[in-house]
């Protein structure tokens, strides 16, 4: 990860440098993750068929416009600590824990079991950086993370419960 740069001021939020590094390149994880998760999700909402297209259609979608909204915070966050968040596909790719959508469109409940993988890689990316941030005593990450938990562990369960019989 880059060094910080401050334009020669010192960053004192009370977080010291070795800590803000750290829970820097773990929000940067975070972020290659969510930006994966949603550009999954979004192929699946435009080519899911058969014949739970309209619920799958719409839940794709709103789950993709909230990863779409979750990627700000995160990399503001990231810029607070005072370092660059990342943002190419190439640093996507190389920081994300979450495999890339497969080539060809699967099969809808294929669909919504790589969904399920991706929240839950994301809950365990975010719950590794909240113990960073916890141990450092940095409470707007903490909060984040506790936000984007609990929005990743509710959507694995939701979307679980579709695969019941």
């Amino acid at each position: 990860m880059a060094k910080n740069k401050s334009a020669g001021m010192p960053i004192s939020i009370g977080i010291g440098e070795k800590d803000r590094t750290a829970i820097a390149k773990g929000l940067n994880a975070l972020l290659a993750d969510t930006y994966t998760l949603y550009l999954t999700t979004h192929n699946f909402h435009w080519n899911v068929t058969g014949p739970m297209f309209n619920s799958l259609h719409a839940m794709f979608m709103a789950q993709y416009t909230e990863l779409w909204n979750a990627v700000d915070p995160i990399a503001e966050r990231i810029r607070a600590l005072g370092f660059p968040a990342a943002g190419s596909y190439g640093q996507f790719g190389r920081l994300s824990s979450l495999k890339d959508a497969p080539a060809e469109p699967p099969k809808a409940m294929d669909m919504v079991r790589i969904l399920v993988e991706g929240h839950e890689g994301v809950a365990r990316t975010a719950r590794a950086v909240f113990l960073l941030a916890d141990k450092a005593d940095d409470q707007p990450t903490a909060d984040l993370l506790t936000q984007r938990l609990d929005i990743h562990e509710k959507s694995a369960w939701m979307l679980r419960s579709l695969l019941e019989e």
